[in-house]
């Protein structure tokens, strides 16, 4: 069974930086995906960054430059390190994982099986 738990939302000023992690646990897919979506109120979730099992990245235009995404594979946990925070980046985030290759980085959310609950980070001006 395949679990994942984001943390480290919280509130932070605009220009500030927060680091997220996702701890993994029962992922034993030898090839696989890992993703990070944000989700506004309303909204679909969206893509913002990818990374697979051989350390490939990928992001979205509106993150690139700002966030990184990386794995420690030996702790199985997942971070989305963020700067240069805005008040759009406002939201609730999301890991995702698969087994397989990553789509997309804009792909749509039901492309991931797995999903952890969401963390919620707010910025202020």
């Amino acid at each position: 069974l395949v679990r994942l738990a984001e943390s480290g939302g919280g509130s932070v000023q605009a220009g500030g930086s927060l680091r997220l992690s996702c701890a993994a646990s029962g992922l034993t897919y030898p090839v696989y995906c890992m993703a990070w979506y944000r989700q506004f109120p309303g909204q679909e979730r969206e893509g913002l960054a990818t990374i697979d099992s051989d350390d490939r990245r990928t992001y979205a235009d509106s993150v690139k430059g700002r966030f990184t995404i990386s794995q420690d594979n030996a702790k199985h946990i997942l971070f989305l390190q963020m700067g240069s925070l805005k008040p759009d980046d406002t939201a609730t985030y999301y890991c995702a994982a698969d087994s397989g290759r990553c789509p997309a980085v804009t792909a749509r959310d039901y492309t991931y099986v797995h999903w952890g609950q969401g963390t919620q980070v707010t910025v202020s001006l």
